[in-house]
């Protein structure tokens, strides 16, 4: 039949025809949220029975077709979730099929779940166990996709399968480059014309970015999720155990561990910054601890399954410590590009008067960049953010 795209009204028969849905009439509804894709919910009259539909398009969904975008990403979405289907399950929601001539994913419903990034804006807090749960997640996808955990073979099986040059050149452009440079896809509020001005003119914060985005371009380390921050995180309770699931790794692809860590560190900090900006008392301020610690605690209990023995743990020490360092950095671009680049985040768009917020986020995030080597941990990171205000 070749790819159709797929309305509201299709749905229930595009489940019925994949074997997915019974003879009863679901309820359909578009539930769209982020920037690239459709997404259904399809739910039976009683309640009791739910599927999602995820379709990529061949476009930007927010920009349309003006900017038009392979739907082939949808392939390293489902390549992505085979992988962590392996060795973190109860991390991601349960994907029930994937049409590849479609580029549509079917998964469970979490419509009982909220998005991260929603609760902390609306004043919730973290939780105990959701930032270590993520720091889990990076850990044990990365270490069973990386030479540590998979045979030489098998890893380079995987590089020639989850090459994904469009969305890679995207993150490279849009975190890694664009917000030093005068380009359309930036923007900002006004007063902070300044800083922008002040960045793209600081030549050591350039020549720091490029070294980043150098690495991003050429460490194939492991698979990554791609796109990790709190909107790609859905939080709940379900059957009184707190639920964290990952999604949408349509931005999956073989490359430096740190950049997961550091979208989702950025993302935090930024929390923070919005929680100190509103006065409110949260836990924001432990979450880069908590899940870094996770990570490191995860990645240590994985490395003694390690196929290649030649790398003893004294290389295992300067391993983590070089992977402290990169995300610091990445989580730096995040942050930058989240305020004066592209897609900007609601946690300072938000605030009552998202300035003073915003300043101190950019001022943070130059930070991490030009001095992640002299930040060693975590009290480090944190020092910094009350030198800030």
């Amino acid at each position: 039949m070749g790819y159709r795209i797929l309305e509201t009204e299709d749905v229930a028969g595009y489940l019925r025809e994949r074997g997915h849905w019974g003879t009863d009439e679901p309820e359909v509804r578009e539930v769209s949220d982020g920037n690239m894709n459709r997404v259904f919910l399809a739910s039976s009259a009683d309640g009791t029975r739910g599927l999602a539909v995820k379709q990529a398009l061949p476009w930007v969904r927010v920009a349309g077709p003006s900017w038009p975008m392979s739907p082939e990403r949808a392939d390293a979405e489902a390549r992505a979730y085979e992988q962590v289907a392996k060795v973190a399950p109860d991390k991601i929601p349960a994907i029930h099929g994937y049409d590849a001539e479609n580029y549509a994913l079917v998964m469970e419903d979490m419509s009982d779940l909220e998005v991260l990034r929603t609760v902390l804006n609306e004043g919730a807090s973290y939780g105990p166990d959701t930032s270590a749960r993520i720091g889990e997640f990076v850990a044990q996808l990365s270490f069973a996709t990386s030479d540590f955990g998979m045979s030489s073979a098998d890893r380079k099986a995987l590089i020639a399968t989850s090459v994904s040059p469009e969305l890679c050149k995207i993150t490279e452009d849009v975190v890694l480059s664009e917000p030093y440079i005068e380009h359309e896809h930036n923007h900002w509020l006004p007063e902070l014309a300044d800083l922008a001005a002040e960045f793209r003119a600081d030549a050591r914060l350039r020549t720091e970015v490029a070294d980043l985005r150098h690495v991003f371009m050429t460490s194939g380390q492991a698979l990554l999720h791609g796109d990790l921050h709190t909107g790609s995180v859905m939080v709940g309770v379900r059957e009184g155990a707190p639920v964290v699931r990952v999604f949408d790794p349509e931005f999956s692809f073989v490359g430096p561990i740190g950049f997961d860590l550091g979208l989702y560190w950025a993302n935090t900090l930024v929390s923070q910054v919005r929680a100190d900006a509103l006065g409110t008392a949260t836990d924001h301020g432990d979450q880069l601890r908590l899940s870094w610690e996770a990570f490191e605690s995860e990645f240590r209990r994985l490395w003694p399954t390690r196929v290649d023995t030649f790398f003893d743990d004294a290389y295992l020490d300067r391993f983590l410590a070089r992977l402290w360092t990169e995300s610091l950095g990445y989580a730096g671009t995040e942050i930058i590009r989240r305020i004066i680049g592209f897609a900007h985040l609601a946690d300072l768009t938000t605030l009552p008067d998202p300035v003073p917020a915003s300043r101190r986020a950019l001022l943070l995030g130059r930070e991490l960049i030009l001095k992640r080597a002299e930040l060693t941990g975590p009290e480090d990171v944190r020092a910094v953010i009350e030198t800030l205000g």
